[in-house]
């Protein structure tokens, strides 16, 4: 049984390094695309595929939340037990370790954490690697159960539902560009722009020097573009970073949080789904 306590939804690197090893403690590699196996894990780290094996791979959509059964095998393969403590880092900073994060949280376990400033700031810190090129050894199968959650990640329906609701927010990710329709997407056949009535708040703006921002300072920058209302829906490209503007409403104090997991992904298709463009109006 592990007798570690995650001090919150974000741990430092020198927690980490403190309790790294200790008999419950379960780390778990998040990157995504280009980011994967670009520096040397922490010591340790088990790979949480979300790429792969941590999608559903009958949704067209990429990064789509999968079922519970799937994801309850995928942890316990991961040797997570429902008393773990799981820490996730990615290598890019704070980018897809918050999906990791979410993911958890909507499959009923609360004993998770992100790491700030992910490797990084953990390589920064002059904090032990692994050697290049490591295979993860054998793992002893945990005793995850997965136990879902209503309401923390929604579909297309739930986002028309808080856009008509005057005490919630949509709020986007993206970076500015491609909210406003001025780049192209990333993804191909993806429109430019988007969802109308949505609000603008690029995730790297909770950051400052690869770190998540004081909850005061979040607190302040949430409450900018939601104008008083408490209840978030946060979308982006493809579910991903949405989760580090939920990490951030969560640090803040915000509790009616949800994460559109289709996000422009799905309404960005061709389609009769609207689209806008331009920047936040003044």
């Amino acid at each position: 049984m592990s007798l570690l306590s995650p001090p919150g939804p974000l741990v430092p690197a020198d927690w980490l390094a403190e309790h790294l090893g200790r008999p419950g403690l379960v780390v778990l590699d998040a990157s995504v695309g280009a980011y994967r196996g670009i520096r040397r894990p922490i010591p340790g780290s088990r790979t949480f595929d979300i790429d792969g094996a941590l999608s559903d791979p009958a949704d067209p959509l990429p990064h789509t939340m999968p079922g519970p059964e799937q994801f309850e095998r995928e942890l316990r393969a991961l040797g997570v037990d429902d008393d773990s403590v799981v820490v996730a880092y990615d290598n890019a900073g704070i980018y897809s370790s918050a999906r990791a994060w979410w993911m958890l949280r909507a499959m009923g376990f609360d004993r998770a954490a992100v790491l700030d400033g992910g490797l990084p700031v953990w390589e920064a810190a002059g904090l032990p690697l692994a050697g290049a090129g490591v295979e993860q050894g054998p793992v002893e199968p945990g005793t995850f159960t997965a136990r879902p959650r209503a309401g923390l990640l929604v579909d297309r329906r739930a986002v028309d539902a808080a856009l008509a609701d005057p005490a919630a927010t949509v709020l986007d990710a993206r970076s500015r560009d491609r909210y406003a329709g001025r780049v192209e997407e990333p993804r191909p056949g993806l429109r430019r722009g988007h969802i109308p009535g949505a609000v603008n708040l690029p995730y790297l703006d909770l950051q400052v020097d690869g770190r998540m921002r004081p909850a005061d300072e979040l607190r302040t920058r949430f409450a900018a573009v939601a104008d008083g209302r408490e209840r978030l829906v946060v979308s982006c490209g493809s579910g991903v970073t949405a989760c580090v503007l939920a990490l951030g409403a969560e640090l803040a104090g915000y509790r009616d949080l949800a994460v559109y997991d289709g996000s422009w992904s799905e309404w960005g298709r061709p389609g009769d789904l609207p689209v806008a463009q331009g920047p936040d109006p003044e």
